[in-house]
Parts: C-alpha cells; structure tokens; sequence
C-alpha cells in the first residue's frame, strides 16, 4: 500500500486504476485513503460465471426489477454501510459518484416494490470492468445483480471482471486469480479497446436471457 497525493481528482483515480492500482480505506471514518496494488488478483469468468443451480432458477424467476445507473450514490451508500467494517469512506464515496456522472463507474441494482434491496458497482475501463463492492438487503439480491453484470458485460464485449480480492463468498461463482502482473498485462491490453456498458435499446431481461442460454 501508498499513501495517495493530497488531493486526487476523479482523473487521477482513473489514471491509478489503469496501472492495475485501487484505492482502500481503513474504515468508513478513516480522512484520505491508500493506493492498493495487490500481489494476486481475484477475477470472475465473464463469460460463463459458474451459477448454482438453485440460484439459476431463482434468477429465471425475476424476483426484482433490475436496472443500471438509476441510483448509483444509493448504491454506493449501501455497499458502505452494509457491514460494521468498510473500506468505502467519503472521499471514495465522492470521487465515484463523480466518475459516475463521466459515465466510467456503474451500477447494477436490484428494486423490490419500488425500494432498492441490493446491487453492485464499479468503474469500466475499456474492454475491463473493475466490480468494487455489492450489497444486499434481500435474499440473493446482490448474487443476482453480478449474474445481471456478466450478462451485461458479455453482451458488451468486455473480457476481464476484476474481483481485486480473493474471498469465499465468489468461490461459487467460478472465481479464478492470477499474479498481480499478469493483471497488469491484461489490462494494458483490453483498456483502451472499445466496449459498451449501456446497451441502449437491450433490456435486462433480454441480455439475462441470451447469457443463460449461451
């Protein structure tokens, strides 16, 4: 870990997430943040994320109405506090909303009755998409928002999820790691080539549809 500059803009953020690097904070309460660069990387198969059985059929089922980037500080806001111990404080907070409002960070949420019950977000980079944090208020929420990411994602013509970190819960969904830089070289190969997070015109629906049939 390093101690970022003083005061880092929402481009040099971007620059840092281009070297393979991310920011973490000790806790929610915690002033600035450090600049991460792990020695293995954690990444999700885009392509065919491994999706328990029971979770497909739950999936199949649409048990919420699933959208992008229509509550993306809401989403942030939950992955903060979803548990006692967060990495997310204010200044990572505010540097991704602003990157949000560029159209380079995302969210995939989850609406249950009007009320958002849980989602994902993180930032594209070009044929890479760098998954942050999920959260979730109701059964299998944000699962199944990372099942709606890959769909999304594939559909897109991105090739790397990165996960950053190893942990059991992604153990289910086929996670995968690699030496830190290897990463890196993936990433200074797919940042710059096109790629498309939005997919005006294609529904959720129809994009979760074709991902489970492929």
């Amino acid at each position: 870990m390093s101690e970022p500059p003083e005061f880092l803009t929402p481009e040099d953020l971007i620059d840092l997430y281009r070297i393979g690097l991310f920011p973490m904070a000790e806790s929610a309460d915690d002033q600035g943040f450090s600049i991460v660069e792990p020695r293995v990387r954690a990444l999700l198969p885009v392509d065919n994320l491994h999706i328990p059985s029971r979770l497909k059929r739950t999936v199949r089922q649409h048990p919420f109405e699933v959208r992008t980037d229509t509550a993306f500080a809401d989403v942030i806001e939950g992955c903060a506090t979803a548990r006692p111990e967060t990495w997310i404080n204010h200044d990572i907070r505010s540097l991704f909303i602003e990157l949000h409002q560029h159209g380079i960070a995302h969210s995939v949420e989850c609406w249950k009755e009007g009320e958002l019950v849980g989602g994902l977000y993180g930032l594209a980079l070009g044929q890479v998409f760098c998954g942050e944090s999920m959260f979730s208020r109701a059964t299998d929420a944000s699962k199944i928002a990372l099942i709606h990411l890959c769909a999304r994602l594939k559909a897109g013509g991105f090739k790397l999820l990165d996960a950053q970190f190893h942990n059991p819960h992604l153990d289910q969904f086929g996670v995968y790691q690699m030496p830190q830089s290897e990463y890196t070289a993936n990433l200074m190969r797919l940042r710059d080539n096109p790629a498309d997070f939005k997919l005006e015109g294609k529904s959720a629906a129809a994009l979760l549809a074709a991902y489970l049939s492929a």
